[in-house]
Formats: C-alpha cells, structure tokens, sequence
C-alpha cells in the first residue's frame, strides 16, 4: 500500500511541474485580416431566403488559420466583409506560395432593395482600402 501511495504522489508532483504556471513559453498570437482573393456568391437573391457565399484567400503561412469573418452592416444594404485570422507566432512557421482556402457564411435576405457587398483585398501602394465589390439584386 505504501508502494502505490508512493507512486500516486510522484505521479502528481511530476504532473504538477510538468503543467508548472512557471513556464518562460507562453503562447503568443495575433489575429490579422486576410486579402480575399476571389467570390462565389449568387447572382440575385430571393427574399425571406438565406443564400450561402463562399470566399478564398491565400493562406500565407502554416501558423495562420481561419478564425471568423469581419461583417459590418452599413445604411444603403452595404455589407463590409473581411476575413479574420488566427495567427501562431512561433519560429517554425513556413511560409505557404499557393495554399488557398475557401470559407463560407450564410446571408439572410431581409430587405427587397439591392445589396452591395465589399468584399476586403487589401490596401494599395498608397495605403487605401481595396475591394472586391459586388452589386446583387433582390427577387421578390
């Protein structure tokens, strides 16, 4: 009895240092938005129907992965789309030449008017906003 008492506590004290608050390696990251390439999206929406768009964008490393979209309404059925990031820092990310990923959300039509959905790609040479822009009509 003594003998299993005697491992159960090694067990635990070894358990204990091994998830010690102590340790120097926390985990670092960021989040970071993510130039869309390219979209798949309907040409007209119905109205009261909920209609699925599909975005790709270059994955630039192995520590970068897919998070959420950044979805901002604004007046006129504008929608501002963007695509969020997890990023790992670590030393061993690699850098991806041709890694795309296609991601998807679904988008309710709630209105008959048009919709107007921009699509981030980035900035330019002089620091503005680009985007993918997309005008869509509504059936009723």
């Amino acid at each position: 009895m003594k003998k299993i008492l005697f491992v159960a506590i090694l067990v635990s004290l070894f358990m204990l240092q091994a998830c010690s608050v102590d340790d120097n390696s926390t985990a670092e990251f960021q989040f970071e938005f993510i130039p869309i390439e390219s979209v798949e999206m309907p040409q007209e929406f119905n109205f009261g129907n909920t209609h699925t768009i599909h975005v790709t964008y270059k994955q630039p490393t192995t520590c970068h992965s897919f998070s959420n979209f950044q979805y901002v309404q604004e007046p006129q059925n504008v929608r501002n789309v963007a695509v969020v990031n997890f990023v790992a820092i670590r030393s061993d990310c690699e850098t991806l030449e041709e890694e795309f990923k296609t991601v998807s959300f679904n988008f309710s039509v709630l209105d008959t008017e048009p919709y107007t959905f921009k699509f981030w790609q980035g900035k330019d040479a002089n620091g503005q906003d680009m985007y993918l822009i997309y005008e869509v009509s509504v059936n009723n």
